[in-house]
């Protein structure tokens, strides 16, 4: 799923880490970062997401229950 704007990064990252599954975040560049990681979230995610202009960032979730729990929180952000 495409990601377009995250207006609550503390709530992002809550949601990320009550996911069951992987979770994956994959930049226009080719990075993949396991968005389970504390490391990707504390060093990669918050430079990412601080970018009002989030292009190309797509979100690969395993877990069907993760991936409805992601997108009832993303529809809220648009």
């Amino acid at each position: 799923m495409k990601i377009k704007h995250i207006t609550d990064t503390g709530k992002f990252i809550e949601i990320i880490d009550s996911c069951s599954g992987k979770v994956e975040l994959y930049t226009g560049e080719g990075d993949c970062l396991n968005l389970k990681s504390k490391l990707s979230q504390y060093v990669s995610l918050a430079g990412i997401l601080a970018d009002e202009e989030m292009k190309d960032l797509e979100l690969i979730v395993y877990e069907e229950a993760d991936k409805k729990r992601l997108e009832v929180f993303l529809a809220g952000c648009e």
